[in-house]
């Protein structure tokens, strides 16, 4: 558990770029960038994976990757699998929604009754969590008291990242770095949305450690509580 908060320890796991890009180019699936990842730092992956209760990317990562977000490359337990949705937008064919571990998927009041239906029928657990959006800390507070998640590992895109740094609901960050820049004025980074006005709203890290996996460099971080 985190601190004297009732939710998770959240852990961010992500690959990024030089220039701290999470692909190539906008709308571009960043399994384009994880090809090029060491088996090593894919090992590293996984057991981090193998190693929580649930794993959690937003719905727009699921539409462009389509991933399984199961455990691979090491022996391990498939995380729950958490998707916030506001308005329930994920397709039915999804590969999240596949029988291999449960599937969560947050949604707002708003969400239309005929796609949480749908939803529903393929399998997933539907959690209204929020009047016109998801409200993450709710759903965070429940995957708690509710499904008993300690561990949560965030693989999120640009915007789930920087609405979790913007609530501060992130504890820890570990990077694979990939030996590229992409460039790129609207490319997405490792977090986006952020008001960053002065040096005084900045986050601040603690570098825990660095080392190789493979041909990849890794820094894991902590996040420092103001």
């Amino acid at each position: 558990m985190s601190g004297e908060q009732n939710r998770p320890h959240v852990v961010l796991v992500s690959e990024v770029t030089v220039d701290g890009k999470l692909t190539v180019t906008r709308g571009a699936s960043s399994k384009l960038l994880m090809q090029f990842m060491s088996h090593e730092a894919e090992v590293l992956l996984h057991r981090i994976r193998a190693d929580s209760d649930a794993i959690m990317v937003g719905s727009n990562t699921i539409r462009i990757d389509n991933s399984f977000l199961t455990v691979r490359h090491v022996q391990g337990k498939n995380p729950i699998r958490v998707i916030p949705s506001s308005r329930a937008d994920i397709s039915p064919d999804a590969n999240v929604l596949s029988p291999d571990s449960p599937t969560i998927i947050a949604v707002s009041k708003q969400a239309d009754e005929e796609k949480i239906a749908v939803l529903r029928e393929k399998g997933a657990i539907i959690e209204i969590t929020g009047e016109e959006k998801v409200d993450l800390a709710l759903l965070l507070t429940r995957l708690s008291s509710v499904y008993g998640v300690r561990q949560l590992m965030i693989e999120g895109g640009s915007t789930l990242n920087g609405q979790m740094f913007s609530l501060g609901l992130i504890d820890e960050i570990v990077l694979i770095h990939l030996p590229f820049i992409a460039g790129g004025t609207d490319t997405p980074s490792l977090v986006g949305g952020l008001p960053t006005r002065s040096v005084d709203d900045l986050i601040r890290l603690e570098l825990k450690k660095n080392y190789l996996a493979g041909e990849n460099l890794i820094t894991e971080y902590s996040v420092r509580r103001t």
